[in-house]
């Protein structure tokens, strides 16, 4: 399905963009081609270089194919709402319709804007991300637990396009924080351990107060989950897989849960369970869970949660177009949430997939929480819906 609608949006930005360039018909053949060369290079790098999670091409091929597949992508943006204007305003003006709809300059001054645009777009997705910091309000936290730092990443996608050194200076940030907790809520790796085994190494040096914990994302199955799972334990990561683990800090208990991804059915391996994962904890400790997704929150609220955190969006990637993601997700892309008396936050992710490698107004984060109890809540506290 996903190289059926990539042909769809080829073919209208040919219809659309190319047939109308004042060139020969040679060279709007061949420019037509080329588009489609781009809009389907997913299945060529498939077939030929691995898989379309991974494929194993040079980083640098990848920059250029994600810039040449966002300004594709940007395109058509653009025009649909050129277009969809020109139609608008036919029944007051038709000279202005006709202007919009046919004007040459316009389309080429549109083909301009995207490939500008996706080149931003690519540099702030590679980029290693800043930090965002945020105070986080439970009801249920005790005060010896006020003020336990939680460092969150999520969506690193290790790959030939965020390779070692990319991930070297997201652990040394991550360190540098000196943080109480590292949890990463899935969506590590793209590609074999084998052929990630370089790349991976950089995780092995985080370090946290109480330990670094982990779970998949959709992408690990994708990626030989079952070969990745004791990689990561060998790395220093505790794997959660719906289960839970308790923490110590000042003398009162943390429960930290985790879960799978549904991404597992189609490979007969365990589906998500939030009820194995609570199974057994004690009323009245306050329970934090990891989970890739973050739909299925209204659910896990009712299992007695008190703060989720989730990735898997990439907050949109790109601003505008980010509702289709929200869409998707149950009403849920980026920041804070407040669901059922559950805090859920959904982070932007610190890396993302090799295939759309863009990121315009949705910047990645390496995201530091700070719990606070109740009777400490500060003056601006952050209670805002996502976006």
């Amino acid at each position: 399905m996903f190289h059926i609608i990539t042909a769809f949006i080829a073919l209208y930005v040919i219809w659309r963009f190319v047939w109308p360039l004042p060139i020969s018909k040679a060279c709007r053949s061949g420019l037509g081609v080329v588009l489609l060369l781009i809009a389907e290079h997913h299945l060529v790098t498939r077939t030929f270089f691995g898989s379309m999670a991974s494929p194993e091409v040079p980083g640098e091929v990848l920059v250029v194919l994600g810039w040449a597949f966002a300004s594709l992508i940007l395109l058509v943006l653009l025009l649909l709402i050129r277009d969809l204007a020109g139609i608008a305003v036919w029944p007051l003006s038709r000279k202005t319709a006709r202007a919009l709809l046919g004007g040459r300059r316009l389309g080429i001054a549109l083909g301009l804007i995207s490939m500008g645009l996706a080149a931003v777009g690519v540099w702030q997705a590679i980029r290693v991300p800043e930090v965002k910091t945020m105070e986080i309000v439970l009801p249920s936290l005790p005060e010896e637990l006020d003020g336990l730092r939680i460092v969150q990443l999520t969506d690193l996608h290790a790959s030939r396009l965020l390779q070692a050194p990319w991930l070297q200076a997201v652990v040394d940030k991550t360190n540098a924080l000196k943080p109480d907790l590292i949890l990463i809520t899935g969506d590590l790796v793209d590609g074999s351990p084998q052929a990630r085994v370089e790349d991976v190494q950089p995780l092995k040096d985080l370090r946290a107060r109480h330990g670094v914990f982990a779970i998949p994302g959709n992408h690990e199955y994708y990626v030989d989950y079952v070969h990745w799972l004791p990689a990561f334990e060998h790395l220093g990561l505790h794997m959660l897989l719906n289960e839970h683990e308790r923490i110590t800090h000042n003398g009162r208990d943390l429960i930290l849960a985790g879960v799978t991804d549904k991404a597992a059915q189609p490979f007969k391996l365990p589906e998500p369970d939030i009820f194995k994962a609570l199974k057994g904890v004690p009323a009245g400790d306050p329970v934090i869970l990891l989970s890739h997704r973050p739909g299925g929150a209204l659910a896990n609220a009712g299992q007695g949660v008190d703060l989720q955190l989730s990735g898997h969006t990439h907050g949109g990637q790109i601003l505008g177009p980010h509702v289709i993601a929200k869409w998707a997700n149950e009403g849920f892309v980026s920041g804070l949430y407040q669901v059922d008396g559950m805090k859920l936050y959904v982070s932007n992710g610190t890396g993302l997939w090799n295939g759309f490698p863009v990121r315009l107004g949705r910047p990645s984060e390496i995201t530091e929480i700070v719990l606070r109890a109740p009777k400490v809540q500060p003056g601006s506290s952050v209670t805002g819906p996502g976006l």
